[in-house]
Formats: C-alpha cells, sequence, structure tokens
C-alpha cells in the first residue's frame, strides 16, 4: 500500500480531476536519493531521481486492470491493478511513484509514493512490482 498520499491528490479526487477507473495511471520507479514531500510535490515533473536503465522507459508503465472498490468489512474505498513487470531489465529503485499521466509531466497529477523499504534491484531479468493483497491505495 501507499506510504505517501500527496495532498494534491487528496484535493484533486474529491474534485473529479482524477478518475482512477477511466484516467491513464502509471507507475514510476524512483531511486533513493528521491524524497517526497507530501505537501509541495504534486505534479510528475517535481519527480526527480526517477531511475534509468536497460528495460526501463522514463515516465513508468501504464498500469493495467485498474478497479476501484468498496470494502464494507474495513470500511475503505480500494484502488487497485495488476502488478507490474519490467521484464529483462537491469535496474536499481527504492519506489515507486503513481501518478495520473496525461503526457506532460507539469500537467500530470501525483497520486502517492510507495517506499520499497530498501533498493530493489534488477539484473537482465524482471523487476516486479507485487502490489499489496489489499490494494494499492486504501481511502478510510
Amino acid at each position: 500500500m501507499a506510504d505517501v498520499i500527496y495532498n494534491s491528490f487528496k484535493r484533486d479526487i474529491q474534485n473529479g480531476s482524477i478518475d482512477l477507473d477511466t484516467d491513464t495511471i502509471k507507475v514510476a520507479l524512483v531511486t533513493s536519493s528521491y524524497t517526497p514531500d507530501q505537501d509541495a510535490h504534486d505534479n510528475f515533473d517535481d519527480i526527480t531521481n526517477e531511475v534509468s536503465g536497460t528495460g526501463y522507459t522514463a515516465g513508468g508503465a501504464t498500469l493495467a486492470n485498474k478497479a476501484v472498490t468498496a470494502d464494507n468489512t474495513d470500511n475503505e474505498g480500494v484502488f487497485d491493478a495488476d502488478d507490474v513487470t519490467w521484464s529483462s531489465s537491469t535496474i536499481t529503485a527504492r519506489g515507486a511513484v503513481i501518478y495520473k499521466s496525461t503526457g506532460t509531466a507539469s500537467t500530470s497529477k501525483l497520486i502517492a509514493y510507495v517506499d520499497f523499504g530498501s533498493d530493489k534491484t534488477s539484473t537482465a531479468g524482471n523487476f516486479t512490482i507485487q502490489w499489496n493483497a489489499e490494494g494499492i491505495l486504501n481511502l478510510n
């Protein structure tokens, strides 16, 4: 699940600027040098230290099979999608930034940051983000 939910997302989800079901939602990988700023970061052009390497394209990957559901047991709204894999990649990442992509960094709205807890590396292999069983994002 998300470790940081950007404050701008809280605003944007409420005013309808982001629709998790229908908008293009992407995930980009960042190095340990990126420090998320929940207050000041609002668009993808605020993201620094995106990874680079074999098998990774700047801007990250588009999330597939997105779903927004209600979890009545835990009283949460849940956003989830398929796990993401960068095949045959050689990269090192500390975290992932989830955002609404408009195709322009200055208007692509940030959603959340996921910290892997330590650097994760792939060497000519698969780099996979396996989302939490409870979903990518839970709002209660």
